[in-house]
């Protein structure tokens, strides 16, 4: 697997995403982007060229998290003043709100991040005449009881995100019984920790040589993104997930 993090120019509100796009695959080998590729952008960039963005001044960063969240905890529950959340399906801080490589405003999550990675697909498979071809809508999350943070998928297009593995056998003839490996989410960590996390101006990655992976000839369904979630009850984590009191949010 090889991975081309891509250099682009500051991303200014209402860019145009798809010029932007084709600047990046430009500057690749060639100006090709190969079959069987995956790119990975991040979600800042596509929030910023969509106008996912509140002016800081004069807004309430805790309501605002309220408005975006499915469900919230309350900001005294964090020694560190922080509102873990839930949007999207994905426990995060704050609902992915962020005010870092942006001048003067929050950035949101984009508003549906996968149609966003749909419509980037769609544009990407006309434009280069790709059959084979994935996308991935990256974010930053961190691990409990581990310092620092890791990249994860928001949302995907163009490929299996679960590979099955339960009823394969082990080097010693044991069943599997629950592994299924998450496609996304591991090409979603090799792409970010390539890309960066401050000032690299790295926000797009093209990943080649892929292994383990499934193509698809159609967008991800509703039926595919359902089997990716576990309700809080069921999750292993779900002792400390509902042993907390999580409020609505107005998302």
């Amino acid at each position: 697997m090889h991975l081309h993090p891509i250099k682009t120019p500051i991303v200014n509100p209402g860019q145009d995403l798809y010029e932007l796009l084709r600047g990046a695959v430009s500057s690749l080998p060639g100006g090709v982007l190969p079959e069987k590729s995956v790119v990975a952008i991040t979600s800042k960039v596509v929030s910023i060229c969509e106008g996912r963005l509140v002016p800081l001044e004069g807004v309430d960063k805790n309501e605002l998290v309220k408005q975006e969240a499915e469900y919230y905890l309350d900001p005294q529950t964090s020694k560190y003043g922080l509102m873990l959340t839930i949007i999207g399906g994905v426990l995060t801080v704050a609902a992915g709100i962020d005010e870092s490589n942006v001048e003067n405003a929050y950035v949101l999550y984009p508003e549906d991040s996968w149609e966003s990675a749909r419509r980037i697909w769609e544009f990407l498979r006309s434009e280069y005449q790709i059959k084979e071809l994935g996308v991935i809508i990256t974010d930053s999350t961190s691990f409990p009881l581990r310092w620092g943070v890791v990249g994860r998928s928001l949302a995907y297009c163009g490929f299996q995100g679960l590979n099955n593995r339960i009823g394969e056998k082990d080097l010693y003839g044991r069943e599997i019984k629950m592994t299924q490996v998450n496609v996304a989410e591991g090409l979603a960590g090799a792409a970010v920790f390539s890309m960066g996390e401050v000032a690299e101006c790295t926000p797009i990655c093209a990943i080649t040589e892929v292994p383990h992976i499934i193509f698809k000839s159609v967008a991800t369904t509703q039926e595919e993104k359902e089997l990716l979630r576990i309700s809080l009850e069921d999750d292993v984590y779900g002792a400390l997930l509902t042993s907390v009191e999580w409020k609505k949010g107005k998302s």
